[in-house]
């Protein structure tokens, strides 16, 4: 399986789920797919397309997707994890901010993805990455932050209660906060450049991080847990795994482990 192989996936998902923005139906649940979440039209349409696609590569697969859990397609094979909207909750409301996130992995593990492919699914920007290759948007190479200046950090509080008090001294110390509610996104525009660091305190589940993981390591970030562990061994599946802190470079994310563990900076 290659890039251009998601890429093709892309051309087709951009041609038919951005229209269903205005269906009537976008807000009914269709229940609760495999990882626990509602399922609605948007992410069951996305997924069809996504398999569909997958199996006309014509290689054997193993899907790990959100709504549908765990398909063989041709005996099964490399590990395709996808989230096909992330963010689904920001394209129900009509906020302009969600994806499809798709990583190819060799293995069980996070450190055995290959290949990484997001698209917005609002603007069309494609982000891909393939191990030891780089990572690129739009076919152009990207670099995260070089520096340690706290600009934009990003987060995401799953139980704004619980989480935002861990955070808060993190988010302080930046010029700059946002809130996207897309963790595939938010790895991605770090991964450009766009933000410092990315912090989500709350355990994700694979294929929110999975491609995500692999483009801002490919761009040259340093992604571990909220404490620091690395994150590689951490096994895919639909379960909630790791909390994640990204960020830019090395001396970024000394900076950011240091507040969250309540020292300065």
């Amino acid at each position: 399986m290659k890039i251009e192989d998601l890429r093709q996936i892309g051309v087709r998902l951009m041609q038919e789920v951005p229209a269903m923005k205005q269906s009537p139906d976008l807000r009914r649940s269709l229940g609760t797919g495999a990882a626990g979440d509602k399922t609605f039209p948007i992410d069951r349409w996305a997924e069809e397309i996504i398999i569909a696609g997958l199996d006309s590569c014509g290689e054997p697969c193993t899907v790990i997707s959100e709504e549908a859990g765990f398909v063989d397609i041709r005996g099964g094979g490399h590990r395709v994890i996808i989230d096909p909207v992330d963010g689904s909750k920001n394209a129900i409301s009509g906020i302009p901010f969600f994806c499809t996130s798709i990583a190819v992995a060799s293995a069980d593990t996070i450190g055995s993805v290959f290949l990484a492919y997001i698209i917005n699914l609002l603007t069309g920007d494609e982000f891909w990455a393939e191990r030891s290759s780089g990572a690129f948007m739009n076919g152009s190479r990207l670099s995260a932050q070089a520096d340690d200046l706290l600009a934009l950090v990003s987060y995401e509080a799953q139980v704004p209660a619980r989480d935002l008090p861990y955070i808060v001294p993190l988010l302080s110390a930046a010029r700059k906060t946002r809130c996207f509610g897309s963790t595939a996104l938010d790895l991605a525009y770090l991964a450009s450049g766009a933000a410092s660091v990315f912090v989500c305190p709350a355990p994700s589940r694979s294929f929110d991080f999975a491609a995500g993981w692999l483009l801002a390591k490919e761009a040259g970030a340093t992604v571990t847990d909220t404490e620091g562990k690395e994150i590689p061994d951490v096994v895919v599946g639909l379960k909630r795994a790791t909390p994640l802190l990204a960020s830019g470079n090395d001396a970024l994310h000394r900076k950011a482990l240091a507040l969250l563990a309540g020292k300065q900076a």
